[in-house]
């Protein structure tokens, strides 16, 4: 049965809530994998599994201390995970699960060792921008989103019904506001579910929301 378990697991490939690891060498880079399964809708890391799906199997104890060291080190917050390991086919392959944290947002150090939060998008780790954040602030908040529709709110709206999406950038000129402005209006949309953020060619757009589908 365990056999089956995890080998349907594989079959599945890496995606959203599933990544494969050969094994664990950087505790920082493994980080950034609980962040991102963390700060989205939580995962599960098969340590001692090949990309291509391959079993190669954990080599010593050692790579349960990295997870460790990751997420008390390395995580901040810390994230909270559960380990088992499981034999297949005679080698041992380490299962780490993630759940979906009401803790978030969760850092975790980018590659100049800068805390960043990550996010899971398909079967990437990706960095979230600060538009996103804010809306996992608002949401840790149960007094609700107050959204004053002025002029610029309306201008950007109307950008966004007639052409479908709006970038960051081209937001701020819509608006005529500074940054910190334009991220709490895309911010304040996303909460009360105007607007929904969606990664496309690597980075953020913003579009009406379509049901079912915002999921950070």
């Amino acid at each position: 049965m365990v056999d089956k378990y995890i080998k349907n697991l594989i079959a599945e490939g890496e995606h959203q809530q599933l990544d494969f690891k050969f094994e664990i060498s950087d505790a920082k880079k493994i980080a950034r994998s609980l962040v991102a399964f963390a700060n989205t809708d939580g995962g599960k890391l098969l340590v001692g599994v090949k990309d291509n799906g391959v079993i190669a199997g954990i080599r010593s104890d050692e790579e349960v201390y990295m997870i460790e060291t990751a997420s008390i080190l390395y995580c901040k917050p810390a994230v909270k995970y559960t380990t088992s390991t499981h034999v297949v086919d005679g080698k041992v392959v380490l299962e780490v699960d993630v759940c979906k944290s009401k803790e978030r947002p969760h850092y975790a150090p980018g590659k100049d060792d800068k805390f960043m939060a990550f996010i899971r998008v398909k079967d990437e780790n990706q960095l979230a921008n600060r538009v996103i954040i804010k809306v996992w602030q608002r949401q840790a908040h149960s007094k609700g989103v107050y959204l004053k529709y002025t002029d610029a709110e309306k201008r950007l709206l109307s950008y966004v019904e007639e052409n479908g999406d709006v970038t960051f950038s081209k937001a701020c000129r819509i608006a005529q506001l500074n940054q910190n402005k334009v991220e709490n209006i895309l911010a304040n949309f996303i909460v009360i579910g105007v607007l929904e953020p969606v990664f496309a060619d690597h980075k953020i757009i913003y579009q009406i929301k379509t049901s079912g589908n915002y999921r950070f």
